[in-house]
């Protein structure tokens, strides 16, 4: 008996799982923030391990069809919703070798539902109700799966723009979902989907489909998120400090006691990057490429850069970047005047809040010697800046996980972070600073202390670079970490 259970196990462990991955964004047909990144680079590293990963999303008005050769496979598909008959088309595609997939292995097949009411806009979001339009995509989902026939082992749904598929799932029993299990991605917890409790009807639910959704309605509105911690088989983050953090007050966002109902459920796995893109050896965006080995070749990029951007063109001087949204979560808001004192030069990237962007135009203004801001999405800049940069900022207030700091390790610029979410979990003492407080003080001295490692210790100032440029950042160890909760769930 115990021998066919050892057995039983064994094979279900060789199973090719088959798992899909819904989000409403993916790289590269569309992006707006790092969820978009995340799924698309993840599911080649998972099906490098042997899974049948494919993926769904809206068709966006934006997605050029003929760019990424889109098929539609499938017309007019009728989904019931609320009272209403409305129709879809699902196309089919794969994911680009520039997103990271199909290296050493058949690309990443993914799926779009068309439908020109809820996505025919050229923006991922839009000022009506996205609520109502993401509940109409995790339906239109679960009947595209039954159309094409791909009967997943488990769903993997992303933020709260795909957190009632669970809820669709276990309000209408499906037979053909029978054996379905899900596991549901926080990337942000600020974004929760609140909407108005009509907006169940979408999805032909009620707030007495099930206790989750009536419990919640009773403060007179429906909160997506909490619908998915509370019903997905599993919970994850993407980084392990970020999942403690949440349970508190101070980072939970109001859904802190939610969260701790599904303590023993929540899991952090940090994300990784595409490190065949992001590869200061191989990069054509940047002037001069380079290697740990080759790492003097850096100063060349310095150098192109302060002049492309006007700086003054000083090889010794250290150059600090900053690439992000202007944002209240990012805490651009500690860097002040004062940081001008500083013996370094700065340039900034990013787009967002305008009293921000206001902030940054003035500080080049009066110091135009020290200072750039690039109000500007460039891809090929913020490359640039990676491989220029000797110190890279992240001041973030709260991170869940943050990509900036492992794309600047990779190109050999040393981090100084504030000691939160994935920031901590990937930034250390032997590859760079970290502060705690969220205060201006704490951050010039962090800061203020690598400037001086720059400067006066240079021996220990490359071996922080060496050691950012040698650190393992790739999908490989998240993927098998998220490989053993479908194995926990499908168990």
């Amino acid at each position: 008996m115990l021998l066919n259970s050892l057995i039983c196990w064994d094979n279900d462990m060789k199973k090719n799982l088959k798992i899909l991955m819904t989000a409403a964004e993916i790289a590269p047909f569309a992006k707006v923030g790092g969820l978009a990144d995340v799924v698309g680079s993840l599911p080649p590293a998972l099906k490098k391990l042997g899974v049948d990963i494919r993926l769904m999303m809206p068709l966006y008005g934006t997605i050029d069809r003929k760019k990424f050769k889109l098929k539609k496979i499938k017309s007019n598909i009728n989904i019931e919703s609320g009272k209403r008959n409305l129709k879809i088309n699902i196309w089919k595609g794969k994911l680009p070798p520039s997103a990271g997939s199909g290296r050493g292995g058949t690309l990443v097949i993914i799926y779009f539902i068309e439908n020109k009411k809820y996505f025919g806009a050229k923006n991922v979001y839009v000022k009506k109700s996205n609520a109502e339009r993401f509940l109409f995509f995790s339906l239109a989902a679960l009947k595209a799966l039954q159309i094409i026939k791909f009967k997943p082992d488990v769903i993997h749904c992303h933020d709260f723009h795909t957190a009632l598929i669970p809820d669709l799932l276990k309000a209408n029993d499906w037979p053909y979902f029978k054996n379905t299990k899900t596991i549901y991605t926080i990337h942000n917890l600020n974004y929760q989907g609140n909407s108005e409790i009509e907006i169940l009807k979408t999805g032909n639910l009620t707030k007495d489909s099930l206790k989750t959704l009536t419990r919640d309605a009773q403060n007179g509105d429906i909160n997506f998120m909490v619908q998915g911690i509370l019903n997905a088989g599993l919970v994850t983050t993407v980084s392990k400090t970020y999942s403690k953090e949440i349970m508190t007050s101070t980072y939970g966002a109001k859904l802190d006691n939610i969260i701790k109902k599904r303590k023993k459920d929540l899991y952090g796995i940090v994300n990784g990057i595409d490190v065949l893109f992001f590869n200061p050896a191989k990069d054509k965006n940047i002037k001069k490429r380079y290697t740990s080995k080759t790492i003097k070749n850096k100063t060349t990029n310095k150098t192109y850069l302060q002049k492309k951007l006007g700086l003054p063109v000083n090889k010794d001087v250290p150059l600090v970047g900053i690439i992000m949204r202007l944002a209240w979560q990012k805490g651009i808001e500690l860097f002040t005047e004062k940081f001008m004192d500083l013996n370094c030069q700065f340039v900034v990237l990013g787009t967002g809040q305008e009293k921000y962007e206001k902030k940054l135009k003035v500080l080049e203004k009066k110091y135009p010697n020290k200072f750039s801001a690039q109000i500007m999405f460039d891809i090929k800049l913020a490359q640039q800046i990676y491989a220029a940069s000797d110190i890279f900022l992240m001041p973030s207030r709260f991170e869940p996980c943050g990509l900036g700091q492992m794309i600047a390790m990779r190109y050999g610029a040393v981090p100084v972070v504030r000691a939160t979410g994935g920031l901590k979990d990937t930034v250390d003492l032997k590859t760079g600073f970290r502060f705690n407080k969220f205060e201006t003080d704490d951050f010039y001295v962090a800061l203020s202390r690598a400037i001086n490692v720059y400067y006066k210790k240079p021996r220990d100032w490359k071996k922080l670079q060496i050691n950012g440029m040698k650190k393992d950042f790739s999908w490989d160890k998240s993927a098998k970490e998220y490989l053993k909760l479908y194995r926990k769930l499908v168990k």
